[in-house]
């Protein structure tokens, strides 16, 4: 992916219009307002494709990548600086990786494995660089190496798998800014793009807004009833039950 800054955006300054009616908007409810406007189980990725660390959270719209798998290997390196520059050496003969273009921050880079065989597409690194660059979230329904510092540095992937071999003579970038299935759901560029510890839901722009309204009062009424049963224990309210706070986000976009 492209070079990054040292500076991560912030959900709240980079997201777009759009993106940002599904801030504080849980997966279930998007996968209820989904429901009732009869999109019944559209755009629910694989339970497979799953955030690589507890408490991740983001929503975004698409921005498509898709891969295959790389139907030449990689040859034989006879020094120890080529096998350090693998990446380089195979990228100078087949052509760099495409990836998208232009991209505002806030976007979710979304990638088709293309059924490739075990391969860290995604890493520590390039998964960083994509962050600094402004993506709030990226999504494969392939692999992801590295998931350690993944972890540790707070990089927002949801993957299929966890894969270790590197990309050269694995997978290549065919297109990217298409339509591509992932998880066994069709993306587009510009489809809204969520991830909790739930799982991935896809939202179509075209039913986009609409479904974030939905959405909403199914949150509201959830931690209303949620606060009555923690003022029943006697327990102290947190961020899942603060509907004022919730309310009054939402009242200012209005």
């Amino acid at each position: 992916m492209s070079r990054g800054t040292a500076d991560t955006p912030t959900a709240d300054t980079q997201a777009s219009e759009l993106a940002k009616l599904y801030k504080h908007l849980r997966v279930v409810d998007v996968c209820d307002a989904m429901d009732g406007v009869g999109y019944f189980d559209i755009g629910l990725m694989d339970r497979d494709v799953r955030p690589l660390w507890l408490g991740m959270k983001f929503w975004g719209e698409a921005a498509t990548i898709r891969c295959v798998p790389a139907n030449r290997p990689m040859w034989k390196l006879n020094s120890t600086e080529d096998i350090v520059a693998a990446h380089s050496v195979w990228f100078n003969e087949v052509g760099p990786p495409a990836s998208p273009s232009g991209l505002a921050p806030g976007h979710v880079l979304v990638t088709d494995g293309g059924g490739a065989r075990e391969v860290g597409f995604w890493g520590s690194a390039n998964a960083f660089s994509a962050q600094a660059n402004g993506a709030v979230g990226i999504v494969t329904d392939g692999y992801c190496r590295d998931t350690a510092e993944i972890a540790l540095q707070q990089t927002p992937v949801c993957a299929a798998a966890r894969g270790r071999p590197i990309i050269p003579g694995r997978i290549e970038v065919v297109e990217v800014q298409t339509t591509i299935a992932c998880g066994g759901v069709q993306v587009r560029p510009g489809d809204i793009v969520g991830a909790d510890d739930d799982g991935v839901i896809v939202v179509p722009v075209e039913i986009a807004e609409e479904v974030a309204v939905h959405a909403r009062a199914v949150l509201i009424a959830d931690m209303h009833a949620r606060r009555k049963i923690y003022d029943k224990l006697g327990r102290k309210p947190d961020a899942t039950t603060d509907v004022e706070a919730v309310e009054a986000y939402y009242a200012g976009l209005s």
